[in-house]
């Protein structure tokens, strides 16, 4: 194989979003669909924040297409530097928009000037028609950006007059690019309902079409706070007031809104330019270390702490904590591509002093919410000691997992290199101890469901032993909000592997682990550690040929092989299996089906979290009457979909 000038490509134009779709829209996958949507989207949502834009429709089309209209200023349709029109210039060449200088835009949620580019690359079909100068332009496009409108000496022609003013984008998504184009409505709706919060006095409206469904119109005067109040309606309050805070310093625009409900971890939700910042970042830890701060000021004026004693910690004074940070900054850094982390330096003093001043502020008008949240630091410090004994006697302890039998070691110790598969039972772990491969597979089984950790205090979590055998065997600490000592760098596995049955009660331990990491480990998600195995539910025997199929729709789609002669044998268990099905099916790399958990949306995460295992049962049973008219499966599978967004890996990068 020759390697010289000639292997060298040059990809023009936006041919390089079509080769790579994932590197530009994270996967092709739901999550990469409407990434579409959110990028259109967030350019019209930038025509409000710079003041010009008041109203957004969204449409999802009865063929399944997508319409967005603004009323701002109007896309420019005059003539670029680079001899055409600007509006050309947009849609055609990435990394080319009016959001990389403050003279047009003074705070933008896309910044990278890809948007509209990447969302024509992928598209069938894509338009584009601009109000401006009270005149209609409008621009077509096919096949991934190749532009069907005639430009007359560079420029867009007019195709007539208006005395409106604003964009309108239709696009329909390349079916060859995604694995579905069949948007989710609901994930549109969710996303407009939370930046109608987000971006106080705009209104977002949703007209679905495909499914004739009456139009729904999201607009808040209250901001963030409206959005806290939503995120905690199936919540028990421990305080009813919600805090709520705001102010601006050096072009920084901060709201914060704060609740307390009866709950035992923290849950702060951020987000910068209505971008969610799921990992959160320096406007986090601004707002954390100013909280914690006001706190121990308070307690030791009103003589609550003694001299002798120590300042609360953070997760003293957070227990039970439901937050929410929005900021708006002119030219926000993150930390990836994917924008899921702040890295502003200058960020976290801004939010620091503003969250102290203010928060002083408010707790001089509302002392008896001070005291409120005082008396949750004293009692959180209570539950934080116990915890620790009992921290303290695992530690002691230690868990000998070699000598209970339930972990069987691999061979490799690189992380890199390694996997560990959660699974159902002895009977599924003695399978798939004899059917791995020993030298990088390594396998727990857990004994029954573990503990419901939305439901229960710290104590009662460490002391379930399911739970303290998985803390062990991952190696990296107890945990967000189980102690101090949570390292990601400590994790002994480079991929955790949730396997368990293809039932009922096996779909229920697969949402009842993703509780507790989601809770207490959420970097394993959020750092790509944490996947679900897909074993398949059918082997189909016809003559002397196998063949498995790992989904219901799969079986249907090859009827050949119903035909007259083949038998269809349904796995309910991974004990059915024997070690070689099993190695062959679930466990090589270079066949099996993983798929990687991600969080899309903290918001509606956190939502979906609280509802589904949480304490109150009237939403769970709404939700569960409501899909169980829709299942053609077993109902807890249709919660476990709903309960996390996951991506598809391709079987060879397993």
């Amino acid at each position: 194989m020759t390697y010289n000038s000639d292997s060298i490509r040059v990809l023009e134009g936006l041919e390089a979003v079509k080769l790579r779709p994932g590197m530009y829209i994270g996967s092709t996958g739901y999550k990469g669909l409407h990434h579409l949507v959110n990028e259109i989207l967030d350019n019209a949502i930038d025509e409000y924040l710079a003041g010009f834009c008041d109203k957004i429709d969204v449409i999802l089309e009865k063929d399944n297409s997508i319409t967005v209209t603004d009323n701002g200023r109007g896309i420019p349709v005059d003539m670029h530097e680079k001899g055409v029109s600007a509006l050309r210039v947009i849609l055609t060449t990435l990394h080319a928009g009016g959001k990389f200088n403050n003279d047009s835009y003074k705070v933008a949620g896309g910044l990278h000037g890809v948007g509209s580019s990447v969302v024509n690359a992928l598209s069938e079909k894509f338009n584009v028609t601009v109000y401006r100068d009270e005149r209609i332009y409008r621009d077509e496009y096919i096949n991934g950006g190749i532009p069907q409108t005639k430009l007359i000496k560079g420029l867009i022609p007019s195709i007539g007059k208006t005395k409106k003013h604003g964009t309108c984008v239709e696009f329909f998504p390349d079916e060859k690019v995604f694995e579905t184009i069949e948007f989710k409505p609901e994930i549109i709706r969710k996303r407009l309902k939370e930046l109608s919060f987000l971006n106080k006095g705009l209104t977002l409206t949703f007209y679905n079409k495909r499914d004739n469904l009456e139009k729904e119109e999201f607009c808040s005067n209250e901001g963030i706070k409206g959005l806290l109040r939503d995120i905690n309606k199936n919540k028990e309050m421990e305080i009813d007031d919600i805090i709520y805070l705001t102010n601006s310093k050096d072009n920084i625009e901060v709201e914060i809104a704060i609740s307390f409900i009866k709950d035992f971890s923290e849950n702060i939700i951020s987000f910068c330019n209505n971008i969610n910042t799921i990992e959160g970042g320096t406007h986090v830890s601004g707002l954390k270390s100013a909280y914690t701060r006001v706190i121990n000021q308070y307690a030791r004026e009103l003589s609550i702490l003694k001299e002798k004693d120590n300042n609360f910690e953070g997760r003293d004074v957070r227990n039970g904590m439901t937050a929410l940070i929005s900021i708006k900054h002119p030219n926000p850094q993150y930390e990836g591509q994917t924008k899921t982390k702040l890295g502003n330096p200058e960020v976290r003093s801004v939010v620091d002093e503003i969250t102290q001043n203010e928060l002083i502020n408010f707790f001089d008008r509302n002392l008896e919410t001070l005291k409120l949240v005082i008396d949750i630091a004293v009692r959180s410090n209570r539950i934080r000691t116990a915890e620790e004994k009992v921290r303290g006697n695992l530690i002691n302890k230690g868990i000998n997992l070699a000598v209970n039998g339930k972990l069987a070691h691999c061979k490799k110790k690189n992380p890199e290199e390694t996997e560990l598969f959660i699974v159902e039972g002895d009977s599924a772990g003695g399978s798939a101890k004899q059917g791995r491969d020993r030298n990088f597979q390594a396998i727990l089984p857990l004994k029954g469901k573990i503990l419901n950790v939305e439901k229960e205090n710290i104590v009662n979590i460490l002391k379930n032993k399911e739970i303290t055998t998985l803390i062990s065997t991952l190696g990296c600490g107890f945990g967000e909000g189980l102690g101090d000592d949570f390292d990601i760098k400590r994790l002994k596995y480079g991929k955790i592997i949730i396997l368990t049955d293809a039932d009922v009660d096996g779909s229920h331990i697969r949402t009842l682990l993703l509780t507790f990491f989601y809770r207490y480990m959420p970097e394993l998600i959020y750092e790509g550690k944490v996947y679900i195995g897909m074993p398949p539910l059918y082997k189909v025997t016809k003559g002397k040929n196998e063949k498995y199929f790992y989904t219901d729709k799969e079986l249907e789609n090859n009827l050949n092989l119903n035909e007259k002669g083949a038998i269809i044998q349904r796995y309910k268990g991974l004990g059915e299996m024997n070690p070689e099905q099993l190695w062959e099916t679930t466990l090589n790399p270079k066949t099996r089906v993983l798929k990687q958990v991600i969080i899309d949306d903290s918001v509606i995460c956190d939502e979906i979290t609280t509802m589904l295992m949480g304490s109150k049962v009237p939403p769970r049973r709404k939700f569960i009457l409501e899909k169980a008219l829709l299942a053609k499966i077993d109902i807890w599978y249709h919660i476990f979909v709903v309960f996390f967004y996951f991506q598809n890996i391709k079987k060879k990068v397993m």
